[in-house]
């Protein structure tokens, strides 16, 4: 399970000399060293606002899995499941979607959600992912 995922950004050519021109300079070693370091900048101006909204909507925070023998307990019991993460939330692949779309009450990720295509499908077409 990976807890990075690749992302594509435009930028104009000035913005991008700029970052050239400092990684020249020996500021940072590369371009993905300055938007790394500025990613994290932002996010720790903004720590607060983040860690607030984590608190209200009770999100958990960093790496959380089901597999098939937890989607089995849930529905042996009857019981529904809400996730809401900030991180990474990863489905097994051996969960069938028939499953996974009876136990999952909605399903709201910051980051990156990982499951089986016939999972997302399932969750999608039934509108609990979020």
């Amino acid at each position: 399970m990976s807890d990075t995922e690749k992302i594509t950004i435009n930028l104009g050519a000035v913005d991008l000399g700029k970052i050239d021109l400092l990684v020249e300079q020996g500021h940072y070693s590369n371009r993905t060293d300055f938007i790394r370091s500025a990613i994290r900048s932002q996010l720790d101006k903004h720590t607060s606002e983040v860690q607030q909204s984590i608190t209200r909507q009770s999100y958990g925070v960093g790496a959380f899995n089901h597999d098939l023998a937890d989607f089995e307990r849930y529905k042996a019991k009857g019981e529904k499941i809400k996730i809401n993460v900030v991180g990474v939330y990863n489905i097994s692949n051996d969960v069938p979607a028939a499953l996974a779309d009876e136990v999952v009450e909605s399903i709201k990720v910051y980051g990156i959600f990982q499951a089986s295509d016939a999972v997302k499908a399932a969750l999608t077409k039934s509108g609990k992912i979020k």
